[in-house]
């Protein structure tokens, strides 16, 4: 009995001392780097928390400038994809690493109009996604797309 009340307490111990020991949580960095979204405005292009890139939004301007393509919710949605593959890069991610997707159209009508676009960037197995209609996006864009992606070990 002595040796069992010996080996549950040993096991107690083990546990705390595993619980004390447990990784803290990671660190958290804020990204800008210029290359997409200008500095000037008042968000992070993306934020870093361990193996996680939590990227903001993307509409489809222009590098570096507020200025949309010009052609629509397709030439908005390709250059939106090619702006997150670019911050993705930037930051040590490839569009592999996305598992998560949520789309913004200013007209669900043109939801199977960004997915053929979405379908050149992504391949199965896909990302999981949502997909909202809006009532206005920022600085009049057709679609936004935010992502969140994680590093493979």
């Amino acid at each position: 009995m002595n040796r069992s009340i010996h080996t549950v307490a040993a096991v107690m111990l083990a546990a705390a001392a595993c619980a004390a020991s447990a990784e803290s949580p990671p660190a958290i960095e804020f990204l800008n780097s210029g290359k997409v979204t200008p500095t000037t405005l008042p968000f992070s292009e993306a934020v870093r928390a361990g193996d996680t890139l939590y990227l903001s939004g993307q509409v489809g301007i222009k590098p570096g400038t507020l200025e949309l393509v010009p052609g629509g919710v397709q030439a908005e949605a390709r250059q939106a994809l090619e702006n997150i593959k670019t911050t993705l890069e930037t930051h040590g991610y490839s569009l592999r690493d996305v598992v998560k997707c949520t789309v913004m159209l200013a007209d669900i009508a043109e939801w199977a109009t960004f997915n053929e676009v979405y379908k050149a960037y992504f391949s199965p197995p896909y990302p999981a996604r949502s997909a909202l209609g809006a009532n206005g996006l920022a600085i009049g864009a057709r679609v936004e797309v935010e992502c969140i992606a994680v590093r493979s070990r």
